[in-house]
């Protein structure tokens, strides 16, 4: 096919459930695309001699290859492709932020103004089409090197990293505080936009590959730095995230009702704390207002909606230009019915005699010069505040790292936030210790930790066999 003929097809459409069905359940957003689209979206790829999309992907995945297999209907040369470099393709198909990356560097975007080839479905079509059609034979472990490592997080770097040095022999144990694992792929991020069965499909396939999983494992409690070395291994890569929550330091804010979005995510997501019969049940609430802007704040807003709240609201202070969240997510919530009060800061936080949270208190914003991240910054209208009502608050306005394995290993340097300082390998000042995604970056995506997962895996398997 020409260029030109392949310039006249129309950008596949992803097919998605009913906002009203979908609003009062799990029942995945998404619905993927059929063979016919994917093998119409690949025919728009214009096979550039310098794929520019490729310098956008944080793991490098060869995507005009797997694209042009797709065109041919070689769906499983297509999923060997992406394999080679991303071990989590049915999750990246789904939550990451491609707009931003790879669609962002297409021909289609940088140049003709258009809207870029669709590599994030045709990436998730490859994943799904594999689980449900190919029926692969299972993946079979390396042949060993006798190399010992251990993981400290079963969250997006840490199983990036876990396969890649798999792949090239490596005894790994994967150690996670948690009793299932997956890390924020788990708790984080909600069911009706990464059903928990990808994610055991994903961790499946790295058990096939050898690696070993210990769950309700502290390491910093249950076990030592010290301790693990003795049993073996040799290197240790810590990915333990981001899962301090932050908070606003309002009057009101340790009232009952108001939570962070790691607490409600996490209780909801992990502990089915949002079905009636849960021992531990939270509380679901019918006005509920959650506090930012980001990916996190739409999946707590739109968790409330499926837990039955009658107003959900997003407080955000800036406006929907500034908004964080991925477009896709913010059309989505607003087709769910969730309401934006953008320009609005809350001040103060107002509790009835038994203590619960009833009320905000409002602050209404306005747009002044741009600040160090380049959005324009929000300042306060005087005498602008006003109440509403609520009996649940939501707080999501950013995380700190998880202070632990800092705290155990007391020569382990840190920034002033609580990072884990690392050079550009994603080693340590310990020599044996290498580290990436969120307790390194402070909070980022799920495919930016991969890619700290991956070259920190490279980089140490580098460093063990030159040894």
């Amino acid at each position: 096919m020409e260029n030109k003929d392949r310039l006249k097809i129309e950008k596949v459409k992803m097919p998605e459930a009913d906002p009203e069905v979908r609003s009062h359940s799990n029942v995945e957003v998404n619905s993927g695309i059929s063979k016919e689209q994917a093998i119409m979206e690949a025919q728009r790829c214009l096979n550039c001699k310098n794929p520019t999309c490729v310098d956008g992907c944080p793991v490098s995945v060869n995507i005009p290859k797997f694209i042009k297999e797709i065109e041919e209907e070689k769906f499983e040369d297509a999923i060997t492709t992406i394999k080679q470099t991303n071990l989590l393709p049915a999750v990246c198909g789904r939550v990451c932020p491609q707009e931003k990356q790879c669609e962002a560097s297409c021909i289609y975007t940088l140049r003709m103004n258009k809207p870029s080839v669709a590599i994030g479905y045709l990436e998730r079509f490859a994943a799904d089409y594999e689980r449900e059609q190919l029926k692969l034979a299972k993946a079979k472990p390396a042949k060993s090197n006798g190399i010992k490592v251990a993981v400290i997080g079963s969250g997006p770097a840490g199983l990036t990293f876990a396969g890649e040095m798999a792949t090239k022999g490596c005894q790994v144990t994967v150690f996670e505080a948690l009793h299932k694992l997956g890390g924020v792929l788990r708790y984080g991020i909600p069911e009706f936009r990464l059903p928990k069965e990808i994610v055991d499909y994903e961790i499946n396939t790295l058990k096939d590959l050898g690696v070993e999983f210990r769950e309700n494992f502290i390491v910093g409690k249950t076990i030592s730095f010290e301790q693990l070395k003795e049993e073996g291994y040799k290197a240790f890569f810590v990915g333990s995230g981001a899962g301090l929550p932050n908070f606003m330091n309002i009057k009101g804010e340790n009232s009952i009702g108001v939570m962070s979005s790691n607490e409600y995510l996490t209780r909801v997501n992990l502990m089915n704390a949002g079905s009636k019969e849960s021992d531990t049940p939270i509380n679901r609430g019918k006005h509920v207002a959650v506090i930012g802007g980001g990916n996190t704040a739409m999946d707590s807003v739109r968790t409330a909606k499926r837990l039955g709240a009658e107003r959900a609201m997003i407080i955000y202070r800036r406006s929907f230009d500034e908004m964080p969240a991925r477009l896709e997510e913010i059309k989505h919530a607003k087709e769910e019915g969730i309401e934006f009060l953008n320009l609005n800061n809350p001040v103060e936080y107002i509790a009835d005699e038994n203590g619960r949270v009833k009320k905000i208190v409002l602050q209404k914003m306005e747009l002044s010069e741009p600040d160090e991240s380049g959005r324009k910054r929000p300042v306060p209208i005087k005498g602008s505040e006003y109440e509403i009502d609520v009996d649940l608050v939501v707080v999501s306005v950013g995380v700190s790292p998880n202070p632990l394995i800092p705290s155990e290993v007391k020569e382990l340097k840190t920034s002033k936030w609580g990072t884990i300082l690392t050079d550009d390998n994603l080693q340590t000042n310990v020599e044996e210790i290498y580290a990436g995604g969120d307790i390194v970056r402070g909070g980022a995506t799920v495919i930016l930790a991969m890619g700290d997962g991956r070259k920190a895996a490279n980089e140490m398997y580098k460093k063990l066999t030159e040894k």
